[in-house]
């Protein structure tokens, strides 16, 4: 696998330029950067590509170079030059890469610009730069020249990455919208930079003990209703939210504050705005030329042609490039099981196969491989999620050991699962048992994430609050107990912003977060109960150290459908580390309700998501239960409890 090392030095002394010509002839491109470029290996393209800040023969401007083997002429346009199309053209490589090159004096940072690019078909477009830095503020669509300097803080962070970053530490995962999760108070219409923003959500973070924040995209898009997944400008940070250096500020004091950041990250399809990558230089691109490989029917989007190996460079080097210029701790992505297949959401008569008659789009699986081994290869203590719904397997599989290579998987069965078994009166919910117990038959095939996302919360399906049912006080309880069941289930873990207080709104990218609802005792008793949830997690290795193996779960009770009760053993590395789990998810007190323990010891509770200060009913488990000799659930001793209405709780032996 080629090393991502950096290439130095942008400054260089050329002989023999004619500086008479408004472009001089001049290269950041060698040889080998060619060779690897054309057969998909070269995953520092942003070294290369795009505008650049260089110094040639003492005279300071901006090197521009694009891919566009088919154009017929690219020349670059901007204020500079009153967009005159005839200017300054770049010049065509002789080499057949198919890359326009060439160093333009005078052209400094800030500077506006496009490529008008005479396409292969004779059609004539202005384009944004693939690989710019920066983007005009939407809805103008002009890249804009511009580095990603900065003096990062986070030595410190980076060096414990590993271990704090690793699949065998606590993951709960913040999930944020930049632009609705705070807005400006004086002008809620205003979006909040990212330096901004960072004034207020680091604080919140860190008191809330989550581990991760996951950004929603933060690359540059045109049309604010996609929320960020309908890209333009992969290597630009949006406009939206400030300058580049306004999100590299935000995500090194996160590293400062130790709370790891991930990107969300979208290379499975793109928009088809005349600016971006569709159609770039007059013919597909970028995308596949069979429409049943390169056009998404639900999206109405484009499909990267990842049989295409300037594309596969294109797409890791944008990867490699969040985690090594804005030192993302890893990339959620988004959409696989569509890449994955040529038959996702298709009609089988409008799906393409593969060369062996097959459903699966055989570029992506070795794309996506190809992917995880460079990141997990070249940067220390990163990760990579898959949103993935389908079965296919081996997601989370090591490339040698034949799988993907990603670090955890959704569990999207988990949750719809989840949420039917929730929605259903608690009345019924013995008819709905299995709903939550099967989870546990395939939980540790791969390495689950457990995601309550900004996905179920949009387009009618109501916030998590309202789809509990009951009345206000059981809604709550219902919704207690959820998450209860979510941070003691094996597996990482991600809740949406707003989910953690109970907003009663749908999620609205256009508006901030209803924060004035944490007045209210009901929604500051579960901004509590989900605190009190991440630092126990955090704090028991039971709920964390094996997450995705047996050896951390064990079932005390999986059958009680009558009264809707279920049991359960976690496991650290040590047995001092046992916890018991009871769930009780109808609305009935039981006492005296008996457990099987495995040893003899004393136990003492530890979490109650009814306790008083979660505005439960304050039915709790106070001081030591002390076990007696009696064999239950496969255990040799047993305790009694009592178990509140629609509550989890937690025991831990002394």
């Amino acid at each position: 696998m080629p090393s991502t090392k950096k290439v130095p030095a942008k400054k260089a002394t050329v002989t023999k330029i004619d500086q008479s010509k408004s472009v001089w002839a001049y290269s950041l491109f060698s040889d080998y950067d060619i060779d690897l470029f054309l057969v998909g290996k070269h995953f520092r393209l942003y070294e290369k590509m795009g505008s650049h800040l260089v110094e040639v023969e003492q005279t300071q401007g901006t090197y521009f170079s694009v891919w566009a083997p088919n154009a017929h002429q690219v020349s670059v346009v901007g204020n500079f030059n009153h967009w005159d199309r005839t200017a300054h053209p770049l010049n065509r490589r002789w080499d057949k890469s198919g890359i326009w090159e060439g160093f333009i004096p005078n052209i400094g940072k800030g500077e506006v610009y496009k490529y008008f690019v005479k396409g292969f078909d004779h059609s004539e477009h202005e384009k944004g730069d693939p690989y710019a830095r920066r983007w005009e503020h939407p809805p103008q669509t002009a890249s804009i020249v511009w580095d990603t300097d900065y003096s990062w803080k986070d030595k410190a962070w980076l060096n414990k990455r590993p271990k704090l970053n690793h699949i065998n530490q606590p993951i709960s995962v913040y999930e944020i919208h930049l632009g609705s999760w705070q807005r400006d108070p004086d002008n809620p219409k205003r979006v909040l930079n990212a330096r901004e923003v960072a004034n207020t959500l680091i604080p919140y973070v860190l008191n809330m003990g989550f581990t991760h924040v996951e950004l929603m995209p933060v690359m540059e898009f045109p049309y604010s209703p996609s929320w960020g997944y309908q890209i333009t400008g992969y290597f630009g940070a949006s406009s939206r939210y400030g300058s580049p250096q306004d999100l590299m500020y935000l995500i090194d004091e996160l590293h400062k504050a130790n709370i790891a950041v991930i990107l969300d990250w979208v290379p499975s399809h793109f928009p088809g705005d005349r600016h971006g990558l569709y159609e770039f230089d007059g013919t597909h691109l970028y995308e596949h030329a069979d429409m049943k490989k390169g056009f998404h029917p639900d999206w109405k989007s484009y499909i990267f042609n990842y049989d295409r190996p300037e594309v596969r460079s294109f797409l890791i080097s944008n990867a490699t490039f969040w985690i090594d210029q804005y030192h993302a701790d890893g990339l959620r992505v988004d959409a696989v099981a569509s890449m994955l297949y040529f038959n996702f959401s298709r009609e089988d008569g409008d799906a393409a196969t593969n060369e062996y008659g097959g459903s699966e789009n055989l570029g992506a699986i070795q794309f996506l491989k190809d992917l995880n081994e460079t990141l997990y290869g070249n940067f220390k203590g990163v990760q990579t999620i898959a949103e993935e719904s389908s079965t296919f397997d081996g997601v989370t599989r090591p490339v040698y050991a034949g799988g993907l290579g990603f670090g955890m998987k959704w569990m999207m069965g988990w949750m719809n699962d989840t949420l039917k078994y929730f929605k259903v009166d608690p009345l019924g919910r013995k008819h709905h048992h299995n709903r939550l117990s099967f989870s546990m038959t395939y939980a540790f095939t791969e390495n689950f994430m457990l995601p309550f996302s900004h996905d179920e919360v949009v387009h009618g399906k109501s916030p998590m609050l309202y789809k509990m049912p009951g009345d206000d006080w059981q809604k709550f309880a219902n919704l207690r107990a959820l998450y209860g069941y979510m941070f003691t289930h094996p597996g990482a873990k991600l809740l949406f912003m707003g989910n953690e207080f109970a907003d009663t709104g749908e999620w609205n990218f256009k508006q901030s977060l209803n924060w004035h609802l944490l007045q209210y005792a009901p929604h500051k008793g579960m901004q509590e109960t989900v605190k009190a949830l991440n630092f126990l997690y955090r704090k028991e290795p039971a709920l964390y150290h094996f997450n995705f193996s047996y050896e951390g779960f064990e079932w005390l009770d999986a059958d009680n459908a009558n009264e809707s009760v279920f049991a359960y053993i976690r496991k650290g590395p040590k047995a001092k580390d046992t916890l018991i789990v009871v769930l009780n998810f109808t609305p009935v007190v039981r006492e005296n309700y008996k457990v099987g323990v495995p040893f003899k010891t004393k136990w003492k509770e530890i979490f109650n998501s009814d306790d008083i200060i979660y505005y439960g009913s304050g039915i709790n488990n106070r001081g030591d239960i002390s076990p007696y000799l009696e064999g239950y659930n496969n255990q040799q001793y047993s305790i009694n409890i009592t178990l509140p209405p629609l509550a989890v709780v937690v025991f831990k032996s002394k």
